[in-house]
């Protein structure tokens, strides 16, 4: 478990990554916010590549899961339960796609296309017509979307909408 420290660093290098972009935020700026010194910045992390990769990883882990632990089922209810998720990775989403350096620094574009083609999968099966492939890129993309532009508003705000978007673009 981490420590709280820890959780704060993460939490205010987040916060300062979506407001100014990983390239453009120092630990020393992370730090003075957090009001401790740098050494102790460098305590819990042993570089902003290291930060940065912590701040990402859950978001990695939960994408994982997700498409390996589903089953098939309700499309319905994957689309819902996939926009929870998202959601809940919203701020780092923001963060990686206005920094999409950092896409490359920790080789997320290829595991976000592998996750894509899983939840495709589970939406369709195996056998997909191009329409469908197209159909499902254009909700999956559009719901991830959907996380980023409106990141600030509720989730029951969105969620709707963004949901059943997604399933009029499946053709559910």
């Amino acid at each position: 478990m981490p420590s709280d420290t820890r959780a704060r660093i993460q939490a205010v290098a987040r916060e300062l990554f979506v407001e100014q972009g990983v390239r453009n935020t120092s630990l020393r700026q992370i730090s003075d916010r957090l009001g401790i010194t740098k050494p102790a910045l460098y305590y819990h992390f042993a570089s902003r590549d290291d930060l940065v990769r912590s701040i990402v990883q859950p978001l990695i882990d939960d994408h994982d899961k997700f498409v390996t632990t589903r089953a098939p089922g309700d499309p319905r209810e994957l689309l819902d339960d996939y926009f929870e998720m998202i959601w809940r990775h919203r701020q780092v989403l923001v963060m990686v796609i206005r920094e999409l350096a950092t896409l490359g620094q920790l080789e997320l574009a290829d595991r976000m296309f592998d996750w894509r083609r899983r939840l495709v999968a589970l939406l369709f099966g195996a056998d997909l017509t191009q329409e469908q492939r197209i159909r499902a890129t254009v909700a999956l993309g559009g719901m991830s979307d959907c996380a980023v532009e409106y990141a600030d508003l509720p989730i029951e705000e969105v969620k709707p909408t963004a949901v059943q978007a997604a399933a009029a673009a499946l053709g559910l």
